[in-house]
């Protein structure tokens, strides 16, 4: 495979060694091993916090049997080991109780496993639209990179990228009821630019009112242009008034100006601004 330079040879040989762990080519040092459930610690930096229990069990049951095809990923440490990637097939394991489980021991420090969690997440597509988004983010700052770049490298396009981080733009309701399967990826994307109370009363609709995407667009779009007429309806009106006032001031023989809610008088002599003060006292 040809490794993306402009991504960096970090992320470069993070990805090329997950590669190969799936395909279970263990790279030098490292070895298939059967380890107790009881000795491994969950991955603290696991980007997916979110796990349906009946496809665990479903998992679970065809690991119990047929066995686990493909080896979960470890690295060992002081007092047993931390895993870097698998945490389906961990969790599905202890669910059926089982005693041990095959794992790949890799030689990874804290920020390789952090990488390998993500990208081992966004390849087998485990995260919700939200996870999603936040280990976009998080890859695309800790290698400074564009979107394109990644894109190219987990072979994902540049427009799906954009728009899924854009979901971040959402308040953090409206994003617990895409998590929630409340509203789909659809309906949450009509609702970006809208403010939170906006969003909620949408969401609430489309909850209560089983609306499709097509729907709630035609009411953001409703939305925007009621929006859009108050701030003309707004604007004319403080027009009006800025006409009313220069013409008082024409009425003294001042000449005033208004600019963004800005007014500037203009006096041609000193006995102007006196008549104009005695006026005002």
């Amino acid at each position: 495979m040809i490794k993306n330079k402009s991504l960096g040879r970090g992320l470069g040989e993070l990805l090329g060694e997950m590669e190969k762990a799936y395909d279970n080519e263990v790279p030098d040092n490292d070895a298939v091993l059967d380890i107790p459930l009881k000795s491994i610690k969950p991955n603290p930096y696991q980007p997916r916090k979110n796990f349906n229990e009946e496809s665990l069990l479903e998992l679970g049951e065809s690991i119990k049997n047929d066995g686990l095809l493909q080896p979960i990923v470890v690295i060992s440490d002081i007092d047993g080991y931390t895993l870097v990637s698998g945490e389906r097939r961990l969790r599905a394991s202890k669910l059926m109780k089982l005693k041990t489980i095959r794992a790949i021991c890799m030689k990874v420090d804290n920020d390789s496993m952090r990488h390998l969690a993500l990208i081992e997440n966004i390849q087998r597509d485990e995260l919700n639209s939200i996870e999603l988004a936040v280990a976009y983010e998080e890859l695309i700052k800790m290698h400074n990179i564009t979107h394109d770049e990644l894109g190219a490298r987990i072979h994902k396009s540049r427009a799906n990228i954009t728009n899924t981080m854009r979901l971040l733009q959402l308040s953090e309701k409206t994003q617990k009821a895409l998590v929630d399967n409340k509203i789909s990826s659809g309906h949450a994307r009509t609702l970006i630019g809208l403010d939170e109370k906006k969003q909620q009363l949408l969401v609430d609709s489309i909850i209560g009112q089983r609306l499709s995407v097509r729907d709630v667009e035609g009411m953001v779009k409703s939305l925007k242009t009621d929006t859009d007429k108050s701030i003309s309806q707004e604007k004319e009106k403080l027009e009006y008034n800025y006409n009313s006032i220069k013409k008082k001031f024409e009425n003294y023989g001042l000449k005033a100006s208004f600019k963004s809610n800005k007014m500037t008088i203009e006096f041609s002599n000193e006995l102007q601004i006196e008549q104009f003060l005695s006026k005002l006292l």
